[in-house]
């Protein structure tokens, strides 16, 4: 395996269409000098819930997505707040999201977006043993709250409304975690 590449300086890219990018100079183990640009994440970080109705059930919801411009069915998410814990973060989410709180909450692991130029990390946080419990969001709208069966999951990917890669990542991540079959670091 290659030794990772040191990180010699970094700077705002002035020449860059993407407002928060950054220019990173890096010399690899091979003497190899790059600069890379990449987009700097903002605030501090994000959550996907994997919200279990049951042990059965998830809890998915339909939320309008701008840059595909069509409604998408997937994981509530949203950004953490820099007060909260991850597991603040999720559960706050879940309930402005979904109308439900969670009494346990597990962090799976974490999932990026795009490493090779953005710095944006989630949470992966499995919620069970949920409650009925509503509070305010930002979302324009109310969102669709839709139960899915863990075993029908195949069916789920073979939706045209199911593209969002982090929330595919999410829920399979929970199966296995649920099956026994992975057990977070």
């Amino acid at each position: 395996m290659n030794k990772r590449p040191t990180i010699l300086a970094t700077r705002d890219a002035p020449d860059s269409p993407l407002r928060r990018a950054e220019e990173v100079d890096l010399v690899f183990s091979n003497g190899e000098r790059r600069t890379y640009q990449r987009l700097k994440g903002s605030g501090f970080g994000a959550v996907l819930i994997v919200a279990m109705r049951d042990p059965e059930t998830v809890l998915l919801v339909r939320e309008y997505g701008v840059g595909v411009d069509r409604y998408e069915l997937g994981v509530p998410k949203g950004r953490l707040d820099g007060d909260e814990t991850t597991e603040q973060g999720a559960n706050r989410e879940l309930k402005e999201e979904v109308g439900y709180g969670a009494r346990k909450l597990k962090i799976l692991g974490t999932l990026s977006l795009s490493p090779s130029y953005m710095t944006h990390l989630a949470h992966v946080v499995l919620a069970e043993d949920l409650y009925p419990e509503r509070l305010q969001g930002d979302e324009p709208e109310e969102l669709e709250v839709v139960p899915w069966r863990m075993d029908k999951l195949h069916e789920l990917l073979a939706r045209d409304d199911v593209t969002e890669g982090r929330s595919i990542a999410a829920l399979f991540m929970a199966r296995e975690y649920l099956a026994g079959r992975y057990r977070p670091a």
